[in-house]
């Protein structure tokens, strides 16, 4: 499927995906913009706050920047996710009527598992990426690798809790497609003066990314 192809081409590249808890529209412009100067084109908004849409709606403005809806939780929530621009899906769960309706009008949808059960449920329906997740309070980097050991062909993305602290450790996992940050886009940094944060974590946490890549390419 292209739309998926796209946005797995646009967040595998910097193996990191922003994920933003965002509550006012005049922040969404800014907060793309600091991301974009950073080296980052693709976001996760999550629809935990009233005026998600319309901030999602804002950011997807920009044709060249990706923007997803997170905390997705039912058919309703992914079609309004949808009309206001989205172009992928993201779910803490597995839902059987969420995967029906992404797939009837082709967005892209990564659900959450925490389980080999919930992995092999997602196999099964035809799923290669999926979110993990929450990360850390599900054990962090040791439960993921027991967890992904049977599945070598599976691809995750690993969120809740990473940070610049723990995120190598993460990406040194084959089967880890990228991981989720929630870290770079605080809510602290939302204002002005603040984006200039979120810019100068961006670049870092990519050029720690390519640093550790370089590395295991070498040992490699």
């Amino acid at each position: 499927m292209l739309i998926r192809e796209e946005s797995l081409r646009a967040i595998a590249p910097t193996r990191i995906m922003p994920v933003a808890v965002v509550h006012e529209p005049h922040q969404a412009a800014p907060l793309r913009e600091a991301l974009k100067s950073g080296g980052i084109s693709s976001i996760e908004v999550t629809l935990r706050t009233p005026k998600a849409l319309k901030i999602i709606e804002i950011m997807s403005e920009d044709p060249n920047f990706l923007v997803g809806a997170g905390t997705v939780l039912s058919v309703r929530d992914a079609e309004a996710a949808l009309a206001a621009g989205a172009r992928f899906v993201v779910s803490p769960g597995l839902n059987l009527a969420l995967v029906d309706e992404c797939d009837r009008v082709g967005i892209p949808f990564f659900p959450g598992v925490a389980t080999p059960t919930e992995i092999m449920r997602a196999r099964d329906l035809g799923f290669e990426e999926l979110k993990f997740f929450p990360a850390e309070a599900l054990g962090g980097v040791t439960a993921l690798k027991a967890l992904v050991a049977p599945f070598q062909e599976m691809k995750f993305i690993p969120t809740g809790g990473i940070n610049l602290a723990n995120i190598r450790k993460y990406l040194a996992i084959p089967q880890v497609l990228a991981v989720g940050g929630s870290w770079i886009v605080s809510e602290k940094f939302l204002h002005p003066g603040g984006y200039e944060e979120i810019t100068q974590l961006t670049r870092e946490v990519l050029e720690l990314i390519n640093m550790n890549e370089s590395i295991q390419h070498i040992r490699n």
